[in-house]
């Protein structure tokens, strides 16, 4: 092998690390959210596959989501959305993916701050509502694409493991409109 050649999966991790660290410097420009009157965050109940979209905590809109599988479960913890994409193209093993219906991405992508994690698209829609994906957060394309609307780099995710109340009373409201 020519070492002075880059693999597909290398020139992949170094578009990505490149990526994050343009990200990480948008993310310590982002001002602080509770100055902003419309502010909003992102609570993903794991265990209920739910995303819910809060504004001033009050609940926006809430929706089905697929999360990590056993072998590759979502991480859990305090994030922030550092990069935001339209159309993006899928690295994986492989090779790239261009976007389009064989992309597992979907329409949109939202990075994470947790390196290699994301709120995407999917291209197995019955996916949704279970525990699927390799670890990120799956949604369904028109879903996604409005909360892609809806949020900016600097949004703060929260993924955890518990059931929580304020997202009991979410899901709750939300079946019964």
């Amino acid at each position: 092998m020519n070492h002075t050649q880059i693999t597909p999966r290398l020139a992949a991790m170094l578009a990505a690390f490149s990526l994050n660290a343009f990200a990480e410097e948008r993310v310590r420009a982002v001002s602080n959210p509770n100055r902003d009157p419309a502010w909003r965050r992102i609570v993903i109940s794991i265990p209920d596959r739910k995303l819910a979209l809060l504004e001033n905590e009050h609940v926006v809109k809430v929706y089905d989501v697929a999360v990590g599988k056993t072998t590759t479960p979502s991480p859990r913890g305090s994030f922030v959305i550092v990069n935001h994409v339209e159309h993006p193209t899928w690295f994986g093993p492989a090779g790239a993916v261009a976007p389009g219906p064989r992309n597992p991405l979907g329409t949109r992508w939202m990075g994470l701050s947790a390196h290699g994690y994301g709120i995407h698209g999917t291209n197995v829609p019955s996916s949704i509502g279970k525990a699927a994906s390799h670890g990120c957060i799956r949604m369904r394309r028109q879903d996604l694409e409005e909360l892609f609307e809806l949020v900016t780099v600097g949004t703060q995710v929260e993924l955890t493991g518990e059931h929580r109340e304020l997202l009991a009373k979410a899901y709750s409201a939300a079946a019964s409109n």
